[in-house]
C-alpha cells in the first residue's frame, strides 16, 4: 500500500519530516550503503537474507520474503494462492487503490464489504454475508497504524475455509491482543515505500507467513518463477528487494520501536490537547491493542474548511483516502453505486490525516492545535 509523500520545505510543520529523521541516522545509513557498494551483490543478497530474518523475528512470524513493493507483495501473495479469473476476495473499499486493484490485476473480483466506523478497519459483522462460492480469501487491511478485528476475520476465515492475506503495510509493530500485525494471515504483506514508519530509499516490501510452503511458493514467484536458474516452475514476475534497500532497512528496523513510541506520545499530546476541541472527532484506540500512527486521522464535517486553514498556515496535512474504491473509475463495471458503503463514503469525505512523525516538537503540535481551534472559533 503506497501513499502520498509529503517532504520538508513545502509546510513550516510538514504532514512527514524525513530530512529530520535522516540527520539522526546518516553515518548510520552511508556505511551500509558502502557496504553494499563494496561487495558490488546488489540483488538478493546478505543484506536481503538478514532483513528477511529480522523482519520476520519482528513480525513473531517464521518467514520473511523482500519483494519490490507492498503493491507487489500484494500481488505476489494472490498468485501464491494461485487467485484465478472468475474467483472473489473480500476486502475493504476504504484504502489505497493496490489492496483492490491487485485482485483485478488477476482477473478476480473485488467484494467489497464496509467499515467500521470508528476504526476505519474492515466490519467483521458484514463479511459472511457477502461470502459465496467463488470467495478465495479475505483480505483485511490495518488501516492507519491499527489492526483490525483479526480474531473475529480469523474464525471466519478458518470456518469458512478461506485465506486470509493481512494487508498490513501501514501497520508495521501495531498488536492487539498481544499478537503482531504480520503473523495471523496465511500471509501478510508489508510495504516500506518511504512515509511508512519502516520506510526505505525507494520502493519495497515483504510477504511475511508461517506457511513453509507458501513462503517457498512466494520465493519462486518473485524471481520469475524459477528455483534453478532457467527452469521455470512457475509463472512468476520479478518482484525482488534489491540490496541497497535492504541495507537501509536494516539500519533503520533498529530504531522503529523507538519512532513508534515517539508517534504514540505524539498522539497522546494530540488528543490532551485536543480533547475539548468542538467539531472533532479524534483517533479511537481499540482496547488491547498498539496503534502505530502511520497516520492520525481526525474527523470534522467541516473538513475542507479546517484543511484549507491548516495549509494556509503551513501545516501539511492530507486526504486518505478522497474516492472510496467502490467509486473509482476502474471498478465501474462491479455497479456499485453511491450510498452502497456509506461508513467508507462518509470517512472519504470527513477524515483528515495531521502530522504525527516522531521528530515533532510539542511546540509544532501546539501550533496544530491552536491552527484548529481558531478554525472552528
Amino acid at each position: 500500500m503506497v501513499d502520498l509523500l509529503v517532504m520538508t520545505g513545502e509546510s513550516a510543520i510538514p504532514l512527514l519530516d524525513l530530512k529530520a529523521q535522516y540527520a539522526t541516522i546518516r553515518d548510520e545509513i552511508g556505511a551500509a550503503i558502502d557496504r553494499v557498494l563494496e561487495s558490488q551483490r546488489f540483488i538478493l543478497g546478505p543484506e536481503v537474507e538478514n532483513l528477511e530474518r529480522e523482519i520476520a523475528a519482528y513480525c513473531r512470524c517464521a518467514y520473511g520474503i523482500g519483494v519490490s513493493s507492498g503493491t507487489d507483495a500484494l500481488l505476489v501473495a494472490l498468485m501464491a494462492i494461485d487467485l484465478k479469473p472468475g474467483d472473489e476476495v473480500i476486502t475493504t473499499p476504504y484504502s489505497f487503490f493496490a489492496t483492490a486493484g491487485e485482485i483485478a490485476r488477476l482477473g478476480a473480483k473485488p467484494v467489497f464489504v464496509d467499515i467500521d466506523r470508528q476504526t476505519y478497519n474492515i466490519d467483521p459483522a458484514e463479511i459472511e454475508a457477502k461470502i459465496s462460492t467463488r470467495t478465495r480469501a479475505i483480505i483485511p487491511v490495518h488501516l492507519f497504524g491499527q489492526m483490525a478485528d483479526m480474531p473475529a476475520i480469523r474464525g471466519i476465515a478458518s470456518r469458512r475455509n478461506l485465506y486470509l492475506i493481512e494487508d498490513a503495510a501501514q501497520a508495521i509493530g501495531a498488536e492487539l491482543n498481544g499478537e503482531r500485525a504480520g503473523s495471523i494471515g496465511h500471509l501478510s504483506c508489508l510495504s516500506f515505500f518511504p512515509s511508512k514508519n519502516l520506510g526505505g530509499y525507494g520502493d519495497g516490501g515483504m510477504v511475511t507467513t508461517n506457511d513453509k510452503d507458501l513462503a517457498d511458493r512466494v520465493r519462486v514467484l518473485r524471481s520469475h518463477g524459477f528455483r534453478k536458474k532457467y527452469d521455470n516452475e512457475l509463472l512468476g514476475g520479478n518482484f525482488r528487494l534489491d540490496e541497497l534497500q535492504a541495507a537501509v532497512l536494516r539500519v533503520k528496523l533498529k530504531y522503529l520501536d523507538n519512532w513508534t513510541e515517539g508517534r504514540r506520545r505524539n498522539a497522546a499530546l494530540y488528543r490532551e490537547s485536543l480533547a475539548e476541541a468542538a467539531f472533532v472527532e479524534l483517533p479511537f484506540e481499540t482496547p488491547n491493542s498498539r496503534h502505530i500512527y502511520n497516520q492520525f486521522v481526525i474527523r470534522s464535517s467541516r473538513r475542507d474548511e479546517l484543511m484549507a486553514q491548516l495549509k494556509d498556515r503551513g501545516i501539511g496535512c492530507e486526504v486518505y483516502y478522497p474516492i472510496a474504491l467502490h467509486l473509482q473509475t476502474c471498478f465501474k463495471d462491479l455497479a456499485y453505486r453511491p450510498g452502497d458503503f456509506p461508513v467508507s463514503e462518509a470517512a472519504a469525505k470527513q477524515s483528515l490525516a495531521l502530522p504525527i512523525y516522531p521528530e515533532l516538537t510539542p511546540e509544532m503540535i501546539r501550533t496544530v492545535v491552536q491552527t484548529i481551534s481558531d478554525c472552528f472559533d
